[in-house]
């Protein structure tokens, strides 16, 4: 099955020599380019794309705003964004997943990761940068302590999902996880997106935050 990608960046160049990296895979397809945020939330609605490459900095609309609008549009409800940018920031993170970005890279990624990420985020599933990662953990645990309420989800997630969703929230990957449990990488897998399904998060990122508002987590751990 072909992937087929939205590539949006104010930058030419970058946008030429990505293409020419991704036409190069034989499973990616790159099937328009956008200069502008409004330009990437016209090609995904007209073009319908797996996945859209994004750029942050952009003029018209940024990146996180056209993120936004694309992930909030139910008609889109299967085309991910993957974020990629030179600002690996706090702020451009957590704002990137407010907005529904499934994955969150910088710009200095291999060719080959970056090819691994679309991959993984048109699959379904999330990606992060361990600097994006540490970013949201960060942003979560400084935020002020709110009064606790009931977050929905908790309560249908078995001992073993609130174990796993945890070691999530403490920035561990699934075969880490695994690790630390004796399972394998995918029954890890298996049990975070059973945590996500239950808990509504979008992505891995997502569950990060849901782990801190819900109390599973101590903030001041």
């Amino acid at each position: 099955m072909t992937i087929r990608v939205v590539l949006a960046d104010d930058q030419a160049l970058l946008r030429a020599t990505f293409r020419l990296l991704l036409d190069a895979s034989p499973d990616v397809e790159v099937v328009a380019e956008a200069a502008t945020g409004a330009e990437a939330v016209r090609c995904a609605t007209l073009d319908r794309p797996d996945v859209v490459v994004m750029d942050i900095r952009m003029p018209e609309l940024d990146g996180i705003e056209a993120t936004r609008r694309i992930c909030a549009d139910p008609a889109l409800a299967g085309v991910r964004v993957l974020v990629l940018t030179t600002f690996e920031e706090d702020d451009l993170v957590v704002a990137a997943v407010q907005a529904g970005a499934s994955g969150f890279l910088g710009k200095g990624v291999e060719p080959a990761g970056l090819l691994d990420a679309i991959r993984t985020v048109a699959a379904g599933e999330e990606l992060l940068s361990a600097v994006a990662t540490r970013a949201v953990i960060r942003r979560v645990v400084e935020q002020p302590a709110r009064p606790r309420v009931e977050v929905p989800g908790v309560a249908d997630l078995t001992d073993r999902e609130r174990e796993v969703v945890a070691l999530v929230a403490a920035g561990l990957s699934n075969a880490e996880i695994g690790e630390r449990l004796f399972i394998s990488p995918a029954t890890a897998k298996t049990h975070v997106n059973r945590a996500m399904a239950k808990t509504a998060a979008r992505d891995r990122a997502q569950l990060v935050v849901f782990a801190y508002e819900s109390g599973l987590v101590d903030r001041s751990a």
